[in-house]
Order: C-alpha cells, then sequence, then structure tokens
C-alpha cells in the first residue's frame, strides 16, 4: 500500500464528516485512512464509526484525550503504507493533494516530510500555513500565514511541515522515532522536523498539495486561549532544549530568553500571562522525562545547517511581523 492517511479527532461534529469526504475523494485511491478518536463525546464518534463497513479503514477509539502526539503514533504504528499523512479532522483536501504529496516525496529519498499549501477555509485568498520555520529567539511560526497564497506557488525546502496536512515518509520514522508524546499539543511537528534536519534528512514544501484549514476548530479558533497559552509556554522550552546540543544551547541561550521575555510580553497584555507561565512550570517538570539526542560529530554540518536555518528565521519573521503591522496581504 502506497499510503496511510491518519486522522485524529475530537469533538469534530461540524466538521469530520466532510474531512474524510474530501479524503476519499482523492485521484490517488491506493491508501488506507485511519481515523483515531479521543474520547469525542458528541456525534463526531458516530460519524467515524458509520465508515467501519468500508474497505481500507480503521477507527481507533481511546477512552481518553491523549492529545494529539499519542494518537497520531497509534495510527503510524498501525500503518501499512509507504507513507504516513497527517490530515486534521477540521481540514478540507483538494482531490489530488495527496497525489502531490507523493510524488514530491519521491523526488528524493531523503526528503523525510513534505508540507501542503494550508488555504483558510474562512478566507479563501489568505494561506493558513505554508511550511513552518524557527527563529533564534525560540518561536515557531507559520509561514504566510494570512499572507495571501498565491506568494506561496514556488516548491522549496523547508525547516518543518506543519503536521496537520503533512506527509512522512515511514522508513524514515521508524529510524528517527515518532512524535514525542511529551509535546501534548502544538510544536510536535516542528519537534520531529527539527531532529530530521539534524540527521542530514530533508524536509520540503509541495505547493500544488492544495487543502483549506479552519484552524483551531478543536483546541479554539482565537489565536489567544488558556490552553493554547499553556502549551505555547511549555513547549517553546522544550522544543530548544531537547533539539540543540549544548554548545548550540549556549550560544543561542541570550537569544532564547530575549524571545522568552518578549513572549512574556505579548501574553501579558492580551490577558494570558499567568497561563504562558503556567507552561513554564509545566516544563521544568517534563525536561527530566525528554530523550535528548545524541550528539554526533558527522551530524556537525546538519547542526550547522539549523543554526542557520535559525538566523534566517529570526529575519524572515521581522519581515512578517512588519507586513502584518502594515496590513499588506
Amino acid at each position: 500500500m502506497k499510503a496511510t492517511v491518519v486522522i485524529p479527532n475530537l469533538n469534530g461534529a461540524g466538521w469530520l464528516k466532510d474531512s474524510i469526504e474530501s479524503v476519499w475523494a482523492q485521484t490517488m485511491q491506493d491508501f488506507e485512512l485511519i481515523v483515531i478518536d479521543n474520547a469525542s463525546t458528541d456525534e463526531s464518534l458516530e460519524i467515524a464509526r458509520s465508515y467501519r463497513d468500508r474497505p481500507n479503514y480503521t477507527l481507533i477509539e481511546n477512552d481518553r484525550n491523549t492529545g494529539f502526539s499519542y494518537a497520531v503514533n497509534q495510527g503510524i504504528r498501525a500503518a501499512q503504507g509507504e507513507y504516513v499523512a497527517l490530515f486534521n479532522n477540521d481540514a478540507f483536501a483538494e482531490p489530488d493533494w495527496l497525489e502531490n504529496l507523493i510524488a514530491a516525496a519521491e523526488a528524493d529519498p531523503k526528503i523525510f516530510a513534505v508540507s501542503s499549501l494550508m488555504i483558510r477555509h474562512f478566507e479563501r485568498h489568505l494561506a493558513d500555513d505554508a511550511g513552518d520555520y524557527v527563529t533564534l529567539l525560540g518561536f515557531a511560526c507559520k509561514r504566510g500565514d494570512g499572507l495571501r497564497w498565491e506568494r506561496y506557488l514556488t516548491p522549496c525546502r523547508t525547516f518543518s511541515a506543519c503536521g496537520g496536512a503533512a506527509l512522512y515518509r515511514k522508513s524514515i520514522l521508524d529510524e528517527i522515532g515518532l512524535f514525542d508524546e511529551n509535546f501534548f499539543a502544538y510544536y510536535e511537528d516542528v519537534d520531529i522536523s527539527w531532529r530530521a534536519n539534524s540527521m542530514g534528512y530533508r524536509n520540503v514544501y509541495c505547493p500544488t498539495a492544495k487543502c483549506y484549514h479552519i484552524a483551531g476548530a478543536t483546541t479554539g479558533a482565537v489565536r489567544y486561549n488558556p490552553f493554547k497559552s499553556i502549551q505555547s509556554g511549555r513547549n517553546s522550552i522544550l522544543l530548544p532544549y531537547k533539539n540543540m546540543p549544548l554548545l548550540m544551547l549556549l550560544l543561542n541561550l541570550p537569544f532564547l530568553v530575549a524571545g522568552y521575555l518578549l513572549k512574556v510580553v505579548m501574553f501579558r497584555l492580551k490577558g494570558f500571562g499567568g497561563y504562558y507561565g503556567q507552561g513554564f512550570k509545566e516544563a521544568l517538570k517534563v525536561i527530566p522525562k525528554l530523550e535528548k539526542p545524541k550528539f554526533r560529530w558527522k551530524n556537525l554540518p546538519n547542526y550547522i545547517y539549523v543554526e542557520g536555518c535559525l538566523i534566517v528565521g529570526l529575519f524572515q519573521y521581522v519581515v512578517y511581523r512588519a507586513q502584518r503591522a502594515l496590513k499588506i496581504t
């Protein structure tokens, strides 16, 4: 089997059916679909169950909300496909979405992840995500968020693929490990892409793999809320600590501290400073549990590449903030 599509679901009654139907409508039909339900209490569980008689369909029902990473790892472990595509329950794919992702991945066996062009579902002239990047300040950012998607029609290498609609090569997942379940939600996709970069694999962006995304339908559509604030504070600490070798961490520490202070101010101004601080406290408890990759001299060129990406990412972020301030789309 060529591919496995994995959809994690939590109370997605308003959009799950359309999401699943968009997957079944793909031009490339050599795939299976696995839905992981995290103890939904609305009608979405019955929607997921309604497909059980369909070939190449599996439903895994959890008795609790396990978080994104745990759920998609269940799907990956059960997957029979050569590739695994993760797809949010509030995303809707164009018919050639999967075909184009696979074509992009097959251009080079060193490609680990392929990111989709995610377009805002309710503002179809604007991008939601065109690949993710990280800055020296420790910010993980969505490339193109809120800008016209026509700006992002060129395939390119990207630091990370957004796990809301991305394809992963399963053989490399088997080698580098699955999603880190210490990241309950958010940044787990950046973490695994960073791990791949450090080991010499590539992540790319495929602009012809289009889908439409509601964004935040499960965790809250607003940019700031208690849950997102806690996860942001928590995982923004875990991400660089886990993935930076000691020397890189020490070199970047002043920039990271500056970034955290800036975030504290931003979250306080929005009224969520306490929740962001709570995330910091949770991070301190999680750090001892992290499995930090071992430093390897053979990966030195890859670490240098990552450092370059962080520097470039800072300039990308400054340009992006200027565009938003000037209301340029």
